[in-house]
């Protein structure tokens, strides 16, 4: 048995790199244990307005704080996955057992800088493992040469900490849910209705995920109104409720603008927890806990982030964390 750890969520793309850097010193002192980071190129609006490089936050975020950090990448396209599992095992060698990364398939959105093909989801997703092998690979200190869809020659790293790194596996649909647990060290979703979410969290323990961590980045807004929780969620977030089929293919920043403008401040209660009350938001993580998942990563979508801290910190974490889950 385990404490539950609750992470608070570095949003890159909505909050300037030395903000956030602030904002996580603040989530420690209001008792979270963990921080997720993003990474992306670009923001999913021109609202949002900022994209700030995690990596080189991560090393200010985790000197400055002691909590454990994660963070959502997408080797094979705008990143050499040698590249990756370097900047991993620095991070590893400096801050012992602080840090996983999450290794997806990524979006078009980031991607597509580089000028290179963009694959097809079957693809994306057989590259995606050849990138997880590689730095595996090299995590153990072999000389990796790989001629595949990604392309590695006599890479090795001389740098590494004394373990191998967690690399999760991020999911947003069963199958996928069932093909990272063939060879994640876990899985990472986003929040969803209590039934799909124990159907996740089935297939991947079932296809090999037993015993192994599940996490949830739970996509929430909380205000000290409902009307200014459901305000700050459609100026913010109203670009992120579709699909990820589609969002995986759109361009840019505009293109988001464009899908997120026939989107009513409605229409995100299925895809972000809108409620001004604690004891709502209590509710809803207490659901996912009883689905199966060990650590919980709440995103308040709106910018009200130093209230959204203060409060949780004194109303929602002390509920969690004295607790265990197995």
């Amino acid at each position: 048995m385990s404490k539950i750890a609750i992470g608070y969520h570095a949003s890159h793309e909505q909050f300037k790199p030395s903000e956030l850097l602030k904002l996580v010193v603040q989530a420690q002192q209001a008792g979270f244990t963990n921080s997720l980071s993003s990474d992306h190129f670009f923001p999913w609006s021109e609202t949002q307005g900022e994209s700030g490089f995690a990596w080189s936050w991560l090393g200010a975020a985790m000197h400055a704080t002691s909590l454990n950090f994660g963070i959502v990448n997408a080797p094979g396209q705008r990143y050499h996955p040698a590249i990756i599992a370097q900047a991993v095992a620095t991070l590893c060698e400096m801050f012992p057992n602080r840090f996983w990364i999450a290794a997806g398939s990524g979006q078009f959105l980031n991607e597509h800088i580089t000028g290179e093909l963009w694959p097809y989801k079957e693809k994306r997703n057989q590259r995606l493992k050849e990138c997880v092998d590689i730095m595996r690979a090299l995590w153990r200190g072999e000389t990796v040469t790989h001629d595949g869809l990604v392309k590695v020659v006599e890479a090795k790293l001389y740098t590494r900490p004394d373990y191998i790194p967690q690399i999760i596996g991020p999911a947003l649909t069963v199958e996928t849910a069932a093909w990272v647990g063939t060879w994640a060290d876990g899985m990472i979703t986003t929040s969803r209705e209590p039934e799909e979410l124990k159907k996740m969290v089935h297939a991947f323990r079932e296809n090999g995920g037993a015993g192994k961590p599940v996490y949830l980045k739970v996509q929430l807004s909380y205000d000290t109104t409902y009307a200014k929780a459901l305000e700050g969620a459609h100026h913010q977030w109203k670009n992120n409720i579709f699909s990820s089929a589609l969002l995986s293919d759109i361009r840019g920043a505009k293109g988001f603008d464009a899908a997120g403008s026939v989107v009513r401040p409605e229409d995100l209660k299925s895809s972000v927890r809108i409620s001004d009350s604690t004891d709502q938001h209590l509710e809803w993580l207490a659901r996912d806990i009883e689905a199966g998942v060990t650590e919980l990563y709440l995103h308040n979508v709106n910018t009200e982030q130093q209230q959204f801290i203060d409060v949780f910190g004194e109303k929602v974490l002390p509920e969690f964390l004295s607790k265990s889950t197995f």
